[in-house]
């Protein structure tokens, strides 16, 4: 399951470029997923992505856009702007940012490292630590108690 979860991770990632890039709607963009690009005759050779889990992230982070901003510019520093920044990174730090906000079924540790996977496909180290960074810093300031350090010095392991 988590590895049908993270090829679908990718997948919204590169459904959000395309919506950003040509304007397309969510609802055009995962059908079109869905039907030619996540079907079984399609599957990577990793194995299947979860259409389910693909299409809410899609439709969630097009819904919440502009919160998912206010967010991220929240915790960017100050040379930097959610605006500019290039469109496949604000896609994947929207994306991550959105499952930290809603889906607090999915650990924050686990998010974090899902999104620096999926910046990995795309860019340097350079962009890797940002979006760690970004996505550390939202996760500490909305599920502080999942990044708590305990006693002994060690943070709480994520499921």
């Amino acid at each position: 399951m988590s590895a049908a979860r993270s090829r679908s991770r990718l997948a919204a990632v590169q459904a959000l470029y395309q919506m950003a890039v040509t304007e397309a709607s969510g609802e055009q963009v995962v059908r079109e997923f869905v039907r030619h690009r996540l079907g079984p005759q399609n599957e990577p050779e990793g194995g299947a992505t979860d259409p389910a889990f693909f299409t809410e992230l899609v439709r969630g982070v097009e819904a919440a856009g502009s919160e998912l901003d206010d967010m991220i510019a929240a915790v960017l520093a100050d040379d930097h702007h959610v605006e500019r920044l290039e469109t496949v990174l604000k896609v994947v730090l929207r994306a991550g940012t959105f499952e930290l906000s809603h889906r607090l079924d999915v650990p924050a540790r686990v998010a974090i490292k899902e999104y620096v996977d999926v910046a990995e496909a795309f860019y340097g180290k350079k962009e890797t630590k940002l979006v760690n960074a970004v996505l550390d810093r939202l996760a500490r300031a909305l599920r502080p108690e999942e990044l708590e350090e305990r006693p002994g010095g060690s943070p709480p392991l994520a499921g």
